[in-house]
């Protein structure tokens, strides 16, 4: 095994130093092109998709759970599976507290092609809370290209698709598949890839904090039994 080499603390704290000057950089590229991704044009979704979850038949309307924002995490699970993706299962896995994003006005939801008898049992295997939908007999799969074809033959793809509601119409403002997951599982992570973001006021483009009417991003922080949902 390679290990790091064994030096003097007076050395690792001017290496550490060099290399600080070099995250600083990488965090504002990074807040740079979140901002970028939230001046990003969107569509309006005018396919009337139809999923199942825990209450039945439901819309994509239905999946925002009466919220300004919806987080899709596309879940690979396909029809002829027994069980979902160990990929994706170990992504769910570090997903924490849904109410943190609630009280930003986001909702967190995985959506699989494998019909709903399928998905429920192996979610109560895993034990997760996260609502979960099936895409079976839709093309919203095939539409989010996260169902795509191969040589004749359907795969599978992970990814997050996200999506901003004007009252009753849904607008599809961004997507991203395979690496461009890496890092995400938290609730900064899932806010920065959407159109209205932490929400916070030093963010740009500018008049999007406020949008929900409430406090400011880190202002609005609770332990997460005291948020009203």
């Amino acid at each position: 095994m390679s290990l790091p080499e064994v030096v003097s603390r007076a050395r690792w704290r001017a290496a550490r130093e060099e290399l600080l000057v070099r995250e600083k950089a990488a965090t504002r590229a990074r807040d740079a092109l979140n901002a970028e991704r939230r001046r990003l044009p969107m569509v309006e979704v005018e396919e009337e998709y139809v999923f199942e979850g825990g209450d039945g038949k439901a819309d994509l309307l239905d999946l925002f759970d009466g919220r300004d924002q919806l987080v899709v995490y596309h879940f690979m699970f396909a029809p002829e599976w027994d069980a979902g993706c160990r990929s994706c299962s170990g992504f769910l896995d570090q997903i924490g507290h849904l109410a943190h994003l609630k009280a930003r006005g986001t909702t967190l939801a995985a959506v699989s092609r494998a019909p709903y008898t399928k998905i429920l049992p192996f979610k109560a295997r895993m034990g997760w809370t996260v609502p979960w939908y099936s895409s079976y007999g839709s093309d919203f799969n095939h539409d989010f290209e996260v169902t795509l074809e191969h040589e004749g033959e359907l795969v599978e793809r992970p990814g997050v698709s996200c999506f901003l509601r004007d009252r009753d119409r849904v607008f599809h403002t961004y997507s991203t598949y395979e690496r461009g997951l890496d890092g995400l599982g938290s609730t900064t992570g899932f806010l920065d890839l959407t159109a209205l973001g932490r929400q916070e006021e030093w963010e740009e483009p500018k008049g999007r904090a406020s949008a929900l009417g409430a406090p400011a991003g880190s202002e609005r922080i609770r332990y997460h039994d005291e948020y009203e949902d």
